[in-house]
């Protein structure tokens, strides 16, 4: 018996399915396979390799000066980073490892902008799927994998139930969504407390952003509902701030702590759409 997991997006705020998927260990839950989209599909796949313990090493030793390291600013078209540093350290790391070489099933999900579907990555080698699931539009530049021309796969599929219950049909799905707490975030409490002030533009556009991802988790759950959900209180973390991973591993795993009878219910259960 065991369960499959869809780590959802959010950045920086993926930390926190590291303390979901220890306190999940811990309890006795075993996730038999794991989807994930942008950090969710760091996230899976380090479970998957069983490097879960260097993840946490990873970012809870994470500062400012690292996150600045990967900053390669460069003119090509297509985005303004070249994302060499991200890709060194995901080769560093997961190295040659393929799909097939994985301990459990897993798959990423990135979107394609030819098609404007979702891409669900479960063959090939595993640092290539990551890189293309985490290409933040703008920010990256898209990646050409397998015949297809990727970009995060936050942008159509922010929790990846559907990745999951297509690599673990007979499975229950335990969904974490990290978009989920839109009253959380600074900017939206800012403008929410004080509504007739005049906020500047950059403020209005990130509510507006946050704002429409939380939206997109929502709406997408409610076409793939998983078996039980989790939606991370993490708003009041900035989405770009990678230092705060003690904290925000202590919210994953008390976010499990406190439904573990929920969780503990779903082991030999008959997944959605299958009862």
């Amino acid at each position: 018996m065991g369960i499959a997991v869809a780590l959802g997006g959010g950045a920086a705020l993926g930390w926190a399915h590291i303390g979901v998927l220890q306190q999940l260990q811990e309890e006795g839950i075993a996730v038999r396979a794991a989807a994930g989209t942008s950090i969710g599909a760091l996230a899976a796949v380090c479970l998957a390799a069983n490097r879960l313990e260097q993840l946490e090493k990873i970012a809870r030793s994470a500062n400012w000066l690292r996150v600045l390291s990967y900053l390669d600013f460069h003119l090509r078209p297509g985005a303004m980073l070249g994302g060499r540093g991200i890709l060194r350290d995901l080769n560093l790391h997961l190295g040659n490892l393929q799909f097939r070489d994985l301990w459990i099933p897993c798959a990423v999900v990135a979107t394609d902008l030819v098609t404007g579907k979702p891409v669900i990555i479960d063959h090939g080698p595993v640092s290539s799927a990551v890189m293309a699931s985490i290409a933040i539009p703008g920010l990256f530049r898209p990646v050409q994998y397998d015949g297809h021309f990727m970009v995060d796969g936050g942008v159509v599929m922010p929790v990846p139930v559907a990745a999951a219950r297509q690599i673990a049909p007979k499975l229950p799905v335990l969904s974490v969504n990290l978009q989920g707490d839109y009253h959380g975030r600074r900017v939206a409490t800012a403008i929410r407390t004080a509504p007739k002030r005049s906020h500047n533009s950059m403020a209005v556009v990130r509510a507006s952003t946050m704002l429409l991802m939380a939206e997109l988790a929502r709406h997408t759950l409610a076409i793939d509902p998983p078996d039980f959900g989790l939606t991370l209180p993490v708003g009041h973390i900035e989405i770009h701030d990678f230092t705060k991973a003690d904290e925000l591993i202590a919210i994953g795993r008390r976010a499990v702590a406190e439904n573990i009878e929920e969780i503990r219910a779903l082991l030999g259960r008959k997944p959605l759409g299958s009862r």
